[in-house]
C-alpha cells in the first residue's frame, strides 16, 4: 500500500485541473488559484503515514480548500494592511520566494544527476521503494530479488545521493 503522501501526490496530479478550479472559484483569480495548488503540492509532500487516510480524495479536496480560504485571508488581510496607509513590518507567507524555488530545482537536478551515476538495478530499486512509494516485498518481487537485496540496493543509493549532494554543497 503506497504512503499517503505518495497516493495523495498521485491523486493531487490527477485532479489537478479540478482542483485549480475549485480554488479559482475561492480566491478569485487563476495565478492565486495556481500558487494554491503549488502550496497543496507542498503541503502533501509532508503528510504523514500515521494514521492513514482513509478517505484520500476528501482529504486532499478539504486540504484545498482550506489552503485557498487561507490565501484568500491573507491576501485580505494584506490589503486591508495597505489601504490602511500602514506598512506591514512582516507578512508571513506559506509560499517559498522565489529564491527558494530556484535552490530547491537546482537541489533536485543535483539529485538526479546522483541517480543516474548509479547502477541501473540500484536507481531501479530505489525509484520503486523512495519514489514510487512501493513496499520491499514488491519490489523485491517485481525485480527478483531479495528483501536485503532491496535494502542493500536502498541503503547503497542513500548514501551515494547523500555523498555527491554534501560534494556539491561544499565545493
Amino acid at each position: 500500500m503506497p504512503s499517503n503522501a505518495t497516493a495523495l501526490t498521485r491523486l493531487l496530479l490527477a485532479e489537478r485541473n479540478t482542483l485549480l478550479r475549485l480554488a479559482q472559484r475561492i480566491v478569485g483569480t487563476t495565478p492565486a488559484a495556481e500558487d494554491v495548488t503549488q502550496s497543496l503540492w507542498f503541503r502533501v509532500q509532508r503528510i504523514d503515514d500515521e494514521p492513514p487516510i482513509i478517505n484520500k480524495r476528501a482529504f486532499l479536496y478539504r486540504l484545498a480548500t482550506n489552503l485557498a480560504t487561507d490565501h484568500l485571508r491573507a491576501a485580505r488581510r494584506q490589503r486591508k494592511v495597505f489601504d490602511s496607509g500602514e506598512l506591514p513590518i512582516e507578512i508571513a507567507a506559506d509560499i517559498p520566494s522565489a529564491e527558494t524555488r530556484l535552490v530547491d530545482r537546482e537541489r533536485l537536478r543535483r539529485l538526479e544527476a546522483a541517480l543516474e551515476e548509479l547502477p541501473l538495478r540500484c536507481r531501479q530499486v530505489f525509484t520503486l521503494r523512495r519514489i514510487d512509494g512501493l513496499p520491499a516485498d514488491e519490489v523485491a518481487e517485481k525485480l527478483g530479488i531479495t528483501l536485503n537485496a532491496v535494502a542493500k540496493h536502498v541503503r547503497i543509493a542513500v548514501r551515494h545521493c547523500h555523498a555527491r549532494l554534501q560534494d556539491d554543497a561544499d565545493a
